[in-house]
């Protein structure tokens, strides 16, 4: 029952209308004062008639989504009837952004238990925010199953897809790792160690290279926490203090930072849409399961961590143009996407255009010193791969895994490996790599649109 029912602004019933429970007095009122909701995020709670609240939702646009239960359908819908039947009261609390709206209904609905609310999820684990409390460096991460101890959790949330949407706008702020790393305080091996490419993208502080004091850490985690239970003025108040002392000692590049950190938060109802950040889930279970698979069918060290995928595509047969998409964990990492126009290749050369893309993309990590994704997945068979590794020849640098998938058999080629590898259709490793090739596949038809749509206007 969480958000059923589409959330347009549609036309609600006029009073004494419908089944019998329309005419209640109740719902006249609740239906009464929909109509004068904002429309702006926040959450809503009915409440039956002896005034206990019996659901709490959340909305990006409060009047459109409260008002869908005053409709017909949700009259008739299983999943919504039994509360549309009840409700004889309606409340709501604005919110400054989706984020906000998000976690204040984790937090009501975690304390106040509504009739409703209990009954969401049958047996399935309710997602959770969970920050690590006993590492030098704690992390936050998504996680349906709460580890017993030494953990601090925010949640249950109602749906996983906007809180893996909140996680990656929150960690543009906080700029908290989600990796599992052991990393301990002092340790002078982790000086060497190459951070992982949300580093370079100031998304994380990198302590796994030493970039920041545990102190310093610590003090941004308190801060993520400081806003996850809704002390979010206050929270204002000490990074402004922090800002104005840190300037007055000359400490300049961290009261540059703080004042970035205060102006997104303050303009997180134009940066927190969930629906622009989300990472939807791959499996019926954690894609953790399609990482660890892939380790053992490409016979890797270690479990991957960044995917990335190449697909080509052409534009009326002349023009060709090339996308890569970036998964993280198992899942697309949209900031990491790219697009390319192939610029050296005449007329339709996929095994070419393949060569071009892959030496442009990492001739720039190696120029800029970032890290190289742990596999490279390259739309196509034997000829797209060789022409990846050619390229990788051309460089002079020792490649990542390398490989290709095939689209009608889905078979999984390898360098130096005269047969392909076959898996099972249901093999979570597959799943993954469909998944990565699938993505790279879209986002290079959307770039070829948008140039063909261009060249029509004579652009």
């Amino acid at each position: 029952m969480d958000e059923p029912l589409p959330s347009q602004d549609a036309e609600l019933p006029p009073d004494g209308m419908g089944p019998d429970y329309v005419g209640t007095f109740g719902f006249r009122r609740a239906l009464s004062k929909v109509r004068e909701f904002p429309r702006a995020p926040g959450i809503y709670l009915m409440k039956d008639s002896a005034g206990r609240v019996i659901y709490i939702g959340k909305a990006k646009n409060l009047r459109a989504r409260a008002g869908s239960y005053f409709l017909k359908a949700a009259g008739e819908d299983r999943r919504t009837t039994d509360l549309v039947r009840e409700i004889c009261d309606i409340d709501f609390i604005a919110a400054e952004s989706e984020v906000d709206a998000l976690l204040l209904e984790a937090r009501l609905v975690k304390d106040v238990q509504p009739k409703y609310n209990k009954d969401l999820r049958d047996d399935k684990s309710f997602p959770y925010l969970q920050i690590t409390t006993g590492e030098d460096f704690p992390t936050v991460e998504f996680t349906r199953e709460p580890a017993q101890k030494g953990v601090k959790l925010y949640g249950p949330f109602l749906s996983a897809g906007s809180l893996r949407g909140a996680i990656q706008v929150l960690q543009k702020i906080f700029k908290f790792r989600n990796c599992t790393l052991d990393i301990r305080d002092g340790d002078p091996r982790w000086r060497w160690y190459r951070p992982c490419l949300l580093a370079s993208i100031n998304q994380c502080t990198a302590p796994c290279n030493l970039r920041i004091t545990k102190e310093e850490y610590r003090k941004d985690i308190d801060r993520l926490r400081m806003f996850l239970e809704g002390k979010k003025e206050a929270l204002l108040k000490s990074m402004r203090e922090e800002m104005a002392s840190a300037s007055k000692e000359l400490r300049f590049e961290k009261a540059a930072r703080l004042r970035d950190e205060i102006q997104m938060l303050e303009t997180l109802d134009r940066r927190g849409k969930l629906d622009k950040h989300v990472q939807p889930e791959v499996f019926f279970i954690d894609p953790k399961k399609g990482l660890a698979g892939l380790k053992k069918v490409l016979k890797l060290e270690k479990k991957p961590r960044v995917i990335e995928g190449v697909d080509i595509a052409h534009l009326g047969g002349g023009e060709t143009v090339a996308s890569l998409v970036q998964f993280i964990d198992g899942l697309p990492f949209k900031p990491g996407y790219k697009r390319f126009r192939i610029r050296g290749v005449e007329g339709i050369d996929d095994f070419q255009s393949i060569h071009e893309v892959v030496l442009r993309r990492f001739t720039r990590l190696r120029d800029q010193d970032e890290s190289f994704p742990d596999i490279l997945l390259i739309d196509g068979g034997k000829g797209q791969l060789n022409a990846g590794m050619d390229a990788f020849r051309t460089l002079g640098v020792e490649p990542p895994t390398v490989i290709s998938l095939a689209k009608k058999e889905e078979e999984i080629f390898r360098p130096g490996e005269s047969e392909p590898l076959k898996l099972s259709r249901h093999a979570y490793a597959l799943r993954l790599l469909q998944y990565v090739r699938d993505e790279a596949h879209r986002f290079a038809q959307h770039y070829h649109h948008i140039l063909r749509k261009k060249s029509q206007l004579g652009d």
